[in-house]
């Protein structure tokens, strides 16, 4: 009896990290393929030349609108990845509220640095914390030394 619930939990756990490669890869795919249908002239503004231009002029309900939905679809998946790297409801709900606070402090940080025309660089960094999972890629290894201190 022990044999068969041991490969069950195996199975189990070959198929979470098939899905967490999976959810990866689909975080790969919202960079390369959804960018376009997504309202950003900040893309094309910082593709080119930023140093020796202004800032193109946003719409900024339909530029925080995009964001936000971005945002919004990277922070799902990677909800998914947290969740199925650690089974744990805590670890997933302290990260909703991780990425709800930092969505509020780096859009309204991003809104300040927009309308005081700030310094490229800080729009630059501030907008990528935004529309790119780095988020994820700092909780993961949080959460694991964490567990490995308990």
């Amino acid at each position: 009896m022990d044999t068969k619930i041991f490969k069950i939990e195996k199975v189990k756990r070959k198929f979470q990290i098939l899905l967490i490669v999976l959810l990866f890869l689909l975080l790969i795919a919202v960079r390369v393929f959804v960018q376009p249908y997504f309202y950003d002239p900040l893309i094309e503004y910082f593709k080119n030349d930023y140093l020796h231009t202004e800032i193109p002029n946003l719409d900024f309900s339909i530029f925080f609108l995009n964001i936000f939905y971005r945002y919004t679809l990277n922070t799902v998946i990677s909800l998914a990845i947290i969740y199925l790297f650690f089974n744990d409801l805590k670890i997933t709900f302290f990260s909703i509220k991780f990425y709800v606070i930092a969505f509020v402090i780096f859009s309204s940080a991003l809104f300040v640095f927009l309308k005081l025309d700030f310094d490229y660089k800080l729009i630059f960094y501030t907008r990528r914390f935004l529309i790119q999972p780095l988020f994820v890629f700092l909780l993961l290894p949080a959460f694991y030394y964490q567990q490995l201190k308990k």
